[in-house]
């Protein structure tokens, strides 16, 4: 039974389909140039999830990066097939601060025509790696073809997350252009701040149901609620590397044994829907607003 009620805002799922060795708390250590003799184990992960949300009849936005495609395109089809909304995480995996615009044009369009080749269906969504969002990238990403990113963690000051020019803590989405929306991933406003609230270290950290309380009080307060989670947070057997800095060995490492349980539990307490599907609530309640 789900803990939402029909009068509350949906909450949307989403996944960042990347890979262990991929994850930015780790690039110190793990070159880029040792990905392809990395252990996959994306399929495996992904299985356990697509099963999870099978069971709860969950519907995600899968944020794919190009990379998995190419080497994983039958998960890829396969998340496609069981109902999710495909959406570009970009190709490589580089932050947008290390792109100039002609590179992240050519890598975003990249991610979306193969993803668009695998599926047959329109990629309209995207968000950066790492939360690492650009104003400049928004007119490229609506020139390609996008109808929304979902980049912005509206949050406490973070050593790698972007910021979009008039979105804040206040708002969850936001038409940036026409025909062009930000979708927030989720923050707890108390006092003048966002707190982060939207899945992460943080759903790993906290205690289960002090994070369920605080999607439920989002939710109340009448704001559609956005989390994310990757497949490699719920796998307590990735292989461990040693040189990270204390950091960010904490916040990868930190809550990995239990998250598949606490994932398996959020779905099941609350009523999700894809990313695309808020989008689209969003517009028609818009242009009805309009006419009204």
């Amino acid at each position: 039974m789900h803990s939402a009620s029909d009068s509350v805002p949906c909450a949307a799922m989403s996944i960042d389909v990347e890979d262990w060795f991929q994850v930015e708390n780790l690039r110190a250590v793990i070159g880029r140039d040792t990905w392809n003799s990395r252990q996959l184990r994306v399929e495996r992960n992904m299985d356990r999830m697509l099963g999870l949300m099978a069971e709860n009849g969950v519907s995600s936005t899968c944020f794919v990066l190009g990379w998995i495609a190419d080497r994983c395109p039958s998960l890829i089809k396969r998340i496609a097939a069981e109902g999710h909304e495909i959406a570009s995480h970009g190709y490589k995996h580089e932050m947008l601060d290390a792109l100039t615009p002609h590179e992240f044009r050519a890598d975003v369009e990249r991610s979306k025509t193969l993803l668009e080749d695998l599926t047959g269906a329109q990629v309209i969504g995207y968000r950066a790696p790492a939360f690492s969002i650009k104003d400049w990238s928004i007119p490229v990403l609506q020139d390609l073809g996008f109808a929304y990113d979902s980049s912005v963690f509206p949050t406490l000051a973070h050593d790698r997350y972007g910021r979009l020019s008039g979105v804040d803590a206040n708002q969850t989405l936001v038409e940036l252009r026409p025909g062009f929306h930000e979708v927030c991933v989720s923050c707890l406003k108390v006092g003048s701040l966002g707190v982060p609230w939207g899945g992460g270290g943080y759903f790993r950290l906290l205690p289960y149901s002090v994070f369920r309380r605080g999607v439920s009080r989002i939710l109340r307060a009448g704001h559609p609620y956005v989390f994310y989670i990757h497949p490699w947070e719920i796998d307590p057997g990735q292989p461990r590397v040693d040189g990270i800095a204390r950091g960010y060995r904490f916040r990868h490492y930190v809550g990995l044994d239990t998250c598949e349980r606490r994932f398996g539990s959020l779905l099941g307490d609350f009523r999700w829907s894809t990313i695309a599907e808020l989008v689209t609530a969003r517009s028609r309640d818009g242009v009805a607003a309009a006419r009204g």
